[in-house]
């Protein structure tokens, strides 16, 4: 395995049909004078691949800023943009959207969100894009709602609640006295949200809640360093999550899929998977505080972080499921906790289930899937078999056939490993990756074509202590457990995993951490930003540095590419991100080629 050092993030390959509006459609090379980025991954198959290749290898050298839009907001900025019809639709912080001509960067109308007073937000300010169909976009936003708006104007067109049931918050007063974290600022805890971009298929919107893992999370005192430690303290908080279609006309709910069953939440007690992941459980003790927790699964957390993939061929629809509630505190909830960490498939028009498979049973580590799936044609030995992969926080590509569920093969680890699902303890077990990842909330891209997929990750060592207090004397000790990261030097890596073997193509070393998503395109080059400002592009078949651009804000979201008026421009949100120590800002930066 390679392993170069660079001080930029490299990006990441895509395969993809070009979508019209919420339907795939073929993709279009550059006779067209306008090929749009139509929807979060690109096409319903998320792979972020774009065959666009007026931009390329010989050339990338000449590219330079189009036009830049400084939005006014100046926080943790995630969004990909939209690009219909040569207009650009943008999800600021906060969920307020910016529509502007694609060629030039004029604003053409302004969304201000509204929000609800008082809202507890989990995990701040960001949005994750919009959707953009049927003459509508599409938002979800910090305080639960999902919103359509005119696409010609930005004006209203409806407003939705779809978690009108609040849920309840947990506190620094069961932290003991000597606990650090007991007096330090709370980013962000116990709030249902919405921090995906919605998708649009069959005239329904879809979209699922965040926010139902319930953690406290802790400011860390290093304004450079990652999120400080995130928290979970044994007791009955909140609501199961869910993922949920609306008709695109007025908002009405069609189906809703709820993340934790009200029957067999328990699963099977697994002690291993399918994919040869062995977890040391006392499973006799956990069948025996069944009967204490009879009603665990209506605090089952669950949270729909990322954006589904969807197979047209059969309408199905694959997302990915957050950890149980307690976050990784788990007396209260005995049993695998299904159906969360799990990759799961559901019919698109009943959102009826089909098929699930569970990463990780019993989560003590907070290994949500985060990374949106990708869908693709797997060359398995002698067979092209409809697959559906999905990066991991554990470090791996995980390949099942997306038809029935079976897991077909994983990758080799593309960051470090180490102590793997061992059990937190009172002394603290450090592992790598924990929390943060591995691959975070990071969209990978994938080549089709030559069986590639590139994965921007990041290594981050972690500590999870377990801790016993009492608040009132006399009264049974509450425990709570706590991921915190450690003093070791941190990461990130960008790899190229052969989809045929599972092995590593190359890799490239990055001072941050790498988190915000990557473009390929069929110009042979991957994009990508660092939490420094750094904006690369670079050479596909080997991650050579071809191109670089600094902004002074953490480029921290996923680039996208599209041709407006016969010119290809690349375009990237430029906000930092506050859980990662990197700069915050409010910039949109569009790049062309010099004349």
């Amino acid at each position: 395995m390679q392993n170069n050092t660079s001080t930029v993030c490299a990006v990441v390959t895509l395969s993809v049909m070009l979508l019209a509006c919420s339907h795939a459609s073929k993709p279009e090379k550059t006779a067209s004078p306008n090929v749009d980025w139509p929807s979060y991954g690109l096409n319903l198959k998320a792979q972020r691949y774009s065959a666009l290749s007026q931009i390329n290898q010989k050339n990338v050298h000449q590219l330079a800023l189009a036009w830049k839009v400084e939005t006014g907001i100046k926080a943790t900025f995630q969004a990909t943009p939209i690009v219909v019809n040569g207009v650009m639709y943008v999800s600021l912080p906060y969920n307020h959207v910016l529509a502007l001509d694609a060629a030039t960067g004029q604003q053409l109308w302004k969304y201000t969100h509204d929000r609800k007073p008082n809202w507890p937000m989990c995990c701040g300010p960001a949005n994750r894009g919009v959707a953009v169909a049927e003459g509508k976009v599409f938002i979800g936003t910090v305080d639960a709602r999902l919103i359509a708006l005119d696409a010609r104007t930005g004006a209203k067109q409806w407003d939705i609640d779809v978690a009108a049931n609040q849920v309840s918050t947990e506190h620094q007063d069961a932290l003991s006295g000597d606990d650090p974290n007991k007096t330090r600022k709370v980013t962000g805890g116990t709030g249902v949200g919405i921090a995906m971009a919605p998708v649009v298929y069959n005239h329904k919107v879809m979209i699922g809640i965040t926010g139902v893992g319930y953690g406290l999370h802790i400011d860390n005192p290093r304004s450079d360093a990652p999120l400080g430690a995130v928290i979970g303290v044994t007791g009955r908080y909140g609501r199961p999550g869910f993922l949920a279609a609306y008709d695109v006309n007025d908002g009405h709910q069609v189906w809703q899929f709820d993340t934790i069953p009200k029957q067999g939440w328990e699963g099977q007690f697994v002690t291993k998977t399918a994919d040869g992941n062995q977890f040391h459980r006392d499973t006799a003790a956990e069948r025996t505080a069944l009967k204490d927790y009879p009603d665990a699964a209506k605090f089952g957390g669950g949270s729909a972080w990322s954006t589904p993939a969807i197979d047209t061929a059969t309408n199905t629809l694959y997302f990915g499921t957050g950890n149980p509630s307690p976050q990784m505190n788990d007396i209260s909830r005995p049993g695998d906790n299904l159906y969360t960490v799990s990759l799961v498939a559901l019919d698109t028009e009943t959102g009826q289930y089909k098929w699930h498979y569970q990463q990780v049973p019993h989560d003590l580590w907070g290994y949500d899937l985060a990374s949106p799936p990708v869908l693709f044609d797997y060359q398995y030995y002698d067979k092209t078999i409809p697959a559906v992969g999905q990066a991991s926080k554990t470090g791996w590509f995980y390949i099942h056939d997306r038809n029935t569920g079976q897991f077909l093969a994983k990758s080799a680890p593309f960051v470090p490993q180490h102590n793997l699902f061992a059990k937190p303890s009172q002394e603290g077990t450090v592992i790598y990756p924990g929390i943060l990842g591995g691959a975070n909330w990071s969209p990978v891209s994938l080549d089709e074509k030559h069986q590639k997929v590139y994965v921007a990750a990041m290594h981050s060592p972690i500590k999870y202590t377990v801790h016993e207090t009492t608040v009132n004397p006399g009264e049974k000790p509450i425990r709570y457990a706590a991921s915190e990261p450690t003093d070791d030097p941190r990461w990130g890596v960008l790899s190229a995993i052969n989809l045929t073997d599972g092995n590593i193509l190359w890799q490239r070393k990055t001072n941050q951490p790498l988190v915000g998503g990557v473009l390929s395109t069929e110009g042979g080059l991957l994009f990508c930003g660092e939490g420094a400002g750094a904006f690369a592009a670079y050479n596909s078949k080997n991650g050579d540095v071809l191109w670089q651009y600094h902004s002074q804000y953490g480029v921290n979201a996923p680039p996208i590419t599209y041709m407006a008026k016969q010119t290809q421009y690349i375009a990237v949100v430029s906000g930092g991100n506050s859980l990662f120590g990197f700069n915050q800002g409010d910039a949109i930066l569009v790049f062309k080629l010099l004349q």
